[in-house]
């Protein structure tokens, strides 16, 4: 006499179109969403809204007639907070997409911090994707600028080669503390002009100083 087999669940199986469709949604929501965030995040009063001070001063810089800072000077020239705040390319922009979500939910938890600190700083590949050539020998810039600290009416891309950006990579090649494009390129400080590029003089002959220091051990500077 043979045994009656009970049959098989089904109910796997009909989970199976359930979660594929969960999945679809998944990625979909975080694909508009980024879509959402990175439309946003290229208009600076958005970046701003979730920021107290500095952030709301440094915005109201970017709106004045007249810069009185790099970061506003660069506003001037159709460039957006997000312009400078990612780095190259879709992974450099993905992941200042991320950082602004997390600051999103932290901003409508009531968990940020402010003033909110720079956890991601600056780095040279933010400025290199638009300034690609600045490393160049012979480097001329559209803007002429006196550097502080150079030889009298000696200018940014003029004299001695542009030695100070060719030498840049050397430097960081030797020391682990060495200067990036913003020890002398500050993009919020007012405590220079625009005939020096609204750089600081002290700052620029300091890093200039620490750079020499360094190179001359290695038997180049």
């Amino acid at each position: 006499m043979s045994q009656t087999q009970a049959p098989k669940s089904k109910r796997p199986v009909r989970f199976i179109p359930l979660l594929v469709t969960a999945a679809i949604a998944a990625v979909f929501l975080a694909a508009a969403g980024f879509a959402f965030g990175a439309s946003q995040e290229t208009h600076d009063p958005f970046c701003a809204s979730c920021h107290t001070q500095p952030e709301s001063t440094y915005f109201q810089r970017s709106t004045a007639a007249a810069a009185t800072d790099m970061a506003s000077f660069h506003t001037s020239q159709k460039t957006n907070c997000i312009d400078c705040h990612s780095g190259q390319g879709i992974s450099g922009r993905i992941q200042a997409e991320l950082l602004g979500a997390q600051n999103a939910v932290k901003w409508y938890t009531g968990t940020a911090v402010q003033p909110a600190p720079l956890t991601v700083p600056i780095a040279d590949a933010n400025c290199l994707k638009c300034h690609p050539t600045v490393t160049q020998r012979g480097y001329t810039p559209q803007q002429k600028i006196t550097i502080p600290g150079a030889s009298s009416g000696e200018r940014e891309g003029e004299g001695r080669a542009n030695h100070w950006h060719q030498f840049m990579a050397r430097w960081q090649a030797a020391s682990v503390t060495a200067g990036t494009c913003t020890s002398c390129h500050a993009g919020h400080l007012t405590d220079g002009t625009a005939q020096t590029g609204f750089m600081n003089a002290q700052t620029v002959q300091s890093t200039c100083n620490a750079c020499h220091q360094v190179l001359r051990r290695e038997g180049g500077g």
